[in-house]
């Protein structure tokens, strides 16, 4: 039997449309083998191939069949015909929850019963090795490609599902840190994204560019959104032995701060101490180059919590210095600060400041005239520190 020069992707094209009334016969018990196949040796398959379930797929394989014959000896016509039918497939394998590589298994097994079957009846029938040759290749060439539009069908439900995943949690994160959420809601919200809602969580505040990214840095179940200019990441069980200092190494660059250990109605108070902890390291009142634990700067979250108040304190409690130059004035500030700081051990005032002592004494003494008996009074003493502080910030209290 003669047959046309092999074209080089759809070899069924170049093969004699007389084979197609050789093979037509047996389609049916083709169709019918290859289903048995797939139930008896694909774990996947074996419990929905009863019932509807399974008619429909005997139906579908002598329908690809089927097609496969009616396009033997067609020239070439764009896209094949059934090609969004395979598509669906894909992505139906994947809403039930089947693995791709299941529905690989499935179209490689049909194929090789196809070729088993199919050959049987050609060799029968008398036809020639080439024939025989050119028939193989188009049948696994053939199932090759309705098997990879299954694949693209699956791979983008898989991707559509996981947008959508991922926008739910991402909408989870923000109602949940703003405190939109009741517990039923949040438990509602986290199966709708498709996360295990933990018993205890946290808040981190992050200045990163990549809510996602981070997430997955972070690891262990976190999911993540962008709120204003930073990422929230929540994280489960932050408390869990090992966890904070796994955290401490994974964010050690940026400005990044863990908010405390809350059930799922108090995140927004997780997330605030965490917001606030943000700034403060973008201020610079915080050291940066660390996770910051919000549990352990509650000293400075409590005094930069109004720092409009924090202001009129350090204007009017510091209103001597004033008439000062401002370098003049910034050495006395930082000299009153550490002296307080110390409780007037002048050689540890002299080491911090990296002066003489005697240089201590004599800006003690010009303190002395500028804020008088305040030195000598508790209250006053504690407010003067309290402006300095605020003032100062780190790094301020090493200025000599």
């Amino acid at each position: 039997m003669n047959h046309q020069e092999l074209p080089l992707e759809r070899p069924w094209q170049a093969l004699d449309p007389a084979v197609r009334d050789i093979v037509a016969p047996v389609i049916g018990d083709v169709a019918e083998e290859i289903t048995a196949a797939i139930a008896q040796s694909n774990d996947e398959y074996r419990a929905p191939m009863t019932g509807a379930f399974g008619r429909g797929v005997r139906t579908a394989i002598e329908g690809t069949l089927r097609q496969f014959l009616e396009q033997i000896g067609q020239p070439a016509a764009g896209v094949r015909p059934g090609r969004d039918v395979y598509i669906a497939l894909g992505r139906g394998e994947y809403r039930a929850g089947r693995r791709l590589d299941a529905l690989q298994a499935a179209y490689r097994l049909g194929a090789r019963i196809a070729w088993r079957r199919i050959s049987a009846v050609a060799r029968d029938a008398g036809l020639d090795a080439a024939t025989l040759s050119l028939l193989a290749e188009s049948i696994f060439a053939y199932i090759d490609e309705v098997s990879a539009e299954s694949v693209e069908g699956y791979a983008s439900e898989q991707a559509a599902s996981a947008g959508e995943r991922q926008r739910a949690r991402q909408a989870l994160v923000r109602r949940a840190v703003l405190g939109e959420l009741d517990d039923a809601q949040a438990r509602e919200a986290a199966r709708a994204a498709d996360w295990e809602l933990p018993r205890r969580l946290a808040a981190i505040a992050a200045d990163h560019h990549d809510a996602e990214r981070l997430a997955t840095l972070v690891g262990e179940g976190s999911i993540a959104a962008r709120i204003d200019d930073l990422v929230c990441v929540l994280i489960g069980d932050p408390q869990a032995p090992g966890r904070r200092e796994r955290l401490a190494r994974m964010l050690i660059s940026g400005h990044a701060a863990l908010g405390p250990s809350v059930a799922v109605g108090e995140l927004p108070r997780s997330w605030g101490r965490a917001l606030r902890c943000v700034r403060l390291l973008q201020a610079g009142v915080l050291p940066a180059g660390r996770l910051v634990l919000a549990d352990e700067a509650l000293g400075a979250l409590a005094l930069f919590a109004d720092t409009v108040l924090l202001r009129e304190l350090a204007e009017q409690r510091l209103a001597p210095l004033e008439g000062l130059t401002p370098a003049a004035r910034a050495r006395l500030e930082a000299t009153l600060l550490a002296w307080l700081r110390w409780q007037g051990n002048v050689p540890a005032v002299a080491g911090e400041l990296h002066v003489h002592p005697q240089t201590v004494r004599y800006r003690l003494a010009r303190l002395r005239e500028c804020f008088g008996e305040q030195l000598d009074q508790p209250d006053a003493r504690f407010e003067l520190e309290l402006a300095l502080r605020g003032r100062a910030g780190p790094g301020a209290e090493g200025s000599n």
